[in-house]
């Protein structure tokens, strides 16, 4: 059978098709096989290294507050770079897929430093390992994802193509969160017996005891570097970049790049601070709550092993939308799509506050997961095209204060999410500590009143990350249908424009 001949736009690029859908897709399943490993830090460091609440609030604050700063410098040091990189391996790289490859290097090893297996070590000793492993960590993630992240504005200018690359980056996303969310509990809890073979009881809660088997971890993050590593080249070698890396708006002076101009004029981009806001909800309540949703399962229902299986059951649903989410975008538009699945994940919130109150765990688990599906339902909304928001918000900067600043707007937006991710872990860590939990007593020594207080906590964080998320998509973000359609045409003459003069100085200089 003859092979379909490849296809070129105008530009004469390879046209958008799946090849880039799946090399974006593998992009973000890079990135994950890192970023998943982020709510397993707190796990391990808690119950395997059994550092005191207090103290590992601190240092993960501490640590997250740096992750946040970088994010803005490795955004302007992307645009900032005009620099035409070449590599014999790949050819054409340009400066995108360049950082990328650089944090992809470093990502092979850095994600096992923070997960160095020495319980008996002294405290201070825990902590510099804590904060070096961790600062060396983020950085290498943040210098592949940040500029991974503004590449969806660079593949097309198409806001239909963009949105399909947003579901597919979701797509990459939760192949790349399975793994660490199923497979790792199973391989780093271990259910205790007794020496007559019977389960060991935690005597105050009644179910059976689990230990935490932390030198595993480090192996696994090492597994896990190298397959982000595979999906990262995957990636560089298989999408094309449409649009200009260095764009220079005709007849416009080119001024030196100001950070906190860009940073004033991000705050007065409405959806770049909608979806931000939307996003902090997201990491505030559901990466805050992975921790607690762990200690809980362990302490409450006693079965830490599968708790990862039960939060995929529960966010399995959003696999739903995505092979209509192209449909219902171009007939009724992002922000109103993402509305509606914001309502439904309010609802499933307090569905699951529900749970807490029931005597029966099996029917208490029973009600937590309908609530749990409810609420990845409506997130599944969201998540297929949160990335093509912020693609469009891009375009909102460069429509309203005619600069596109990829990496900075990316990266301020970056900065608000991981601060999100900071904050909010070391505050559920105090609370934590403030409802009971007591580290030394590692999770097979909890009292029962705490196994429960951790339900309420998890229950309360679902809901307040449901509550943020609408306010953000509902009130905040503006570009609705109508708007957006506005934005695009207007953009699409103005660029026309610049084509139009930039073809004719060309001709200029032919002639002469």
């Amino acid at each position: 059978m003859a092979k379909k001949p490849i296809q070129y736009d105008e530009k004469g690029h390879r046209k958008f098709g799946m090849r880039d859908k799946l090399a974006y897709a593998a992009g973000d399943f890079g990135c994950n096989m890192s970023f998943a490993l982020k709510g397993t830090v707190q796990t391990f460091w808690l119950v395997y290294m059994m550092m005191e609440t207090g103290l590992l609030s601190a240092l993960l604050l501490v640590v997250q507050i740096w992750d946040a700063i970088n994010d803005p410098m490795i955004g302007a040091l992307i645009d900032k770079d005009k620099g035409n990189y070449k590599n014999k391996f790949f050819g054409k790289l340009g400066k995108f897929k360049t950082y990328i490859f650089i944090g992809a290097c470093g990502l092979l090893v850095a994600g096992a430093l923070v997960f160095i297996p020495i319980p008996n070590a002294d405290v201070w000793l825990k902590a510099v390992l804590f904060i070096l492993g961790y600062i060396v960590w983020d950085a290498c993630y943040t210098i592949a994802n940040v500029p991974y992240g503004s590449m969806l504005s660079l593949i097309t200018e198409d806001s239909g193509e963009r949105a399909q690359l947003s579901t597919w980056r979701s797509v990459g996303s939760m192949l790349g969160n399975i793994f660490p969310m199923v497979l790792l509990p199973m391989l780093i809890w271990r259910k205790e017996v007794n020496p007559d073979g019977t389960p060991m009881l935690n005597p105050e809660t009644g179910v059976q005891v689990e230990t935490l088997l932390g030198e595993r971890v480090f192996w696994v993050a090492l597994i896990m570097g190298i397959l982000g590593f595979i999906a990262f080249i995957f990636m560089i070698k298989t999408a094309t970049i449409r649009v200009d890396e260095n764009t220079v708006k005709a007849g416009e002076e080119v001024q030196k790049f100001n950070v906190l101009k860009a940073f004033g004029n991000f705050m007065k981009n409405r959806p770049a601070v909608g979806a931000t806001i939307a996003a902090m909800g997201m990491f505030l309540g559901m990466q805050s709550a992975s921790t607690a949703t762990t200690i809980m399962f362990a302490t409450y229902f006693g079965m830490a092993s599968l708790s990862g299986v039960v939060t995929m059951i529960g966010f399995l649903p959003m696999f739903l939308f995505m092979p209509f989410i192209k449909k219902l975008v171009n007939k009724y538009g992002k922000k109103e799509c993402s509305v509606v699945g914001t309502i439904a994940s309010l609802v499933g919130a307090v569905i699951m506050f529900i749970f807490p109150a029931i005597p029966n765990k099996i029917v208490g688990l029973v009600i937590y997961m309908i609530g749990l599906i409810l609420f990845g339902l409506g997130m599944g909304v969201y998540t297929c095209v949160s990335w093509a928001m912020m693609g469009d918000a891009i375009d909102y900067n460069e429509w309203k204060f005619g600069a596109r600043e990829e990496g900075t707007v990316y990266s301020l937006h970056s900065f608000f999410r991981k601060l999100a991710q900071g904050v909010g872990p070391s505050v559920v860590l105090l609370i934590m500590g403030a409802l009971g939990y007591v580290e030394k007593l590692g999770t097979g020594g909890q009292s029962a009143q705490t196994a429960h207080n951790m339900c309420w906590l998890v229950a309360g964080l679902y809901l307040f990350s449901a509550v943020l998320q609408f306010i953000g998509i509902a009130f905040v973000y503006n570009l609705d249908k109508k708007t957006l359609d506005k934005m695009n045409d207007e953009l699409a003459e103005k660029h026309s424009k610049v084509s139009a003069v930039a073809q004719e100085a060309e001709a200029i200089i032919d002639a002469e």
